[in-house]
């Protein structure tokens, strides 16, 4: 998988550098076989927001204004999915970005496993959550309504500026919010501080694997297709 989303986005116009942050030897051996550029960091960070905090204050990064986090289990992530998160941070005010889409149906609006998020007007994050949200309260939303906003899934995708990384790893130091400890989502803690996060909206989500049956279901999804393989691949859950 890691191979998946390294020739994917090393092939992407849109970032400088692209590198493969990890504490573990085996994915250095394979980053060595790729021939993919590795930096190894501590082994006790918290989240991989910290991890990528690490590198991104490494010397060879220093002078990198935006910085994003592409994570290991996203091999079918969308070029113009990551530069829509990086717009809001390089374009406009907003001191960290990220992206969101339709959630599509009723089965992922319920599943605890996919992450909701509710936008403002200004299209800044309100809200984080594995519950069905925005709530309905007379009744549950048709397909039509799923497949639009305000019915909304986060993506796995985040651009931060360089001093928004560093006020979000400053964060770890402090005891963890009420609301973070309950739905297991730092973006929470991120929110309740103060930061602003703007939220872009995409079509439609690129497939991740965020369970053991996402896991199989992705591996037959890329058996069928090749490492080099460009534009989207569709994953349905199987019924």
């Amino acid at each position: 998988m890691l191979e998946w989303v390294w020739r994917r986005v090393s092939r992407m116009t849109l970032f400088d550098r692209v590198v493969i942050a990890t504490d573990a030897p085996e994915i250095r051996e394979l980053c060595a076989a790729l021939d993919a550029p590795c930096v190894m960091t501590r082994p006790d960070h918290p989240s991989g927001t910290d991890r990528v905090a690490e590198v991104a204050d490494a010397a060879p990064f220093q002078d990198f204004a935006v910085i994003v986090n592409v994570q290991g289990d996203e091999p079918l992530v969308e070029e113009s999915h990551l530069d829509s998160a990086v717009a809001l941070v390089r374009d406009h005010e907003w001191e960290l970005g990220t992206c969101a889409a339709p959630v599509g149906d009723l089965e992922a609006w319920t599943d605890p496993s996919v992450v909701k998020v509710v936008r403002g007007v200004d299209g800044g994050a309100l809200y984080f959550s594995r519950a069905p949200i925005p709530f309905c309260r007379d009744g549950r939303p048709g397909p039509g309504a799923l497949a639009a906003a305000p019915f909304l899934r986060h993506l796995g995708i985040n651009a931060y500026r360089r001093e928004a990384l560093r006020r979000w790893v400053g964060l770890e130091s402090l005891e963890a919010s009420q609301r973070q400890r309950l739905e297991r989502l730092e973006q929470l803690r991120v929110l309740e501080s103060g930061m602003r996060m703007g939220v872009a909206l995409v079509p439609v989500a690129s497939p991740g694997v965020d369970t053991p049956a996402d896991a199989l279901r992705m591996e037959e999804l890329l058996s069928e297709a090749s490492p080099h393989t460009e534009g989207p691949l569709n994953m349905k859950k199987s019924t």
